[in-house]
């Protein structure tokens, strides 16, 4: 008697899942010499070239441990693809007025930093702080205090750009809807 070679889940319902058949997979190996783990992980071989190396997990994050993004390129070449990338971004951008975070928690922009280290503070300070450290800059350098005083005149300029950075910002997070 000859013996049948169909499978019965050839039909429907599939009697296996749909990941589970008796073919062989393909598996792609990193492409770093002797390893013989799955490469899954792709890495540009250059920059601005399509092709790919294709790493496991342990041979990708050191190859990108020594990335330079911006390598080859000038100073305006890289700040214009900044200016670029940050444009095409901008769109997944989250709106303001959901933000959950808070002070200190990664959620300050740069400029924002800045403006606490002019005011003497820690990231994590809250904005009566930065009102508080802002009143004391304004009245030790205040030019009508220190009249005729170069340094005097630009420490208050620059406390008081640092305290509207901080009072926009602040005003952005506590939306009131």
């Amino acid at each position: 008697m000859v013996r049948s070679t169909r499978k019965n889940d050839w039909g429907f319902p599939r009697w296996r899942g749909y990941g589970s058949s008796s073919e062989a997979q393909q598996v792609r190996l990193c492409d770093r010499y002797g390893c013989n783990k799955a490469g899954n992980c792709p890495a540009p071989k250059s920059p601005n070239n399509p092709d790919r190396w294709m790493f496991c997990e342990d041979h990708a994050a050191e190859y990108n441990r020594g990335w330079d993004y911006f390598e080859g390129l000038t100073k305006e070449e890289a700040e214009q693809r900044e200016a670029n990338e940050r444009r095409d971004a901008s769109g997944y951008k989250e709106a303001a007025h959901y933000g959950w975070a808070g002070s200190g928690d990664g959620s300050r922009t740069r400029d924002e930093m800045h403006a606490l280290d002019i005011l003497g503070l820690d990231s994590d300070s809250n904005f009566e702080d930065a009102k508080k450290a802002w009143r004391k800059i304004a009245k030790e350098t205040h030019p009508d205090v220190n009249p005729g005083n170069a340094d005097a005149a630009k420490a208050f300029q620059a406390g008081q750009a640092a305290y509207d950075v901080l009072r926009v910002a602040e005003e952005r997070r506590e939306w009131k809807g």
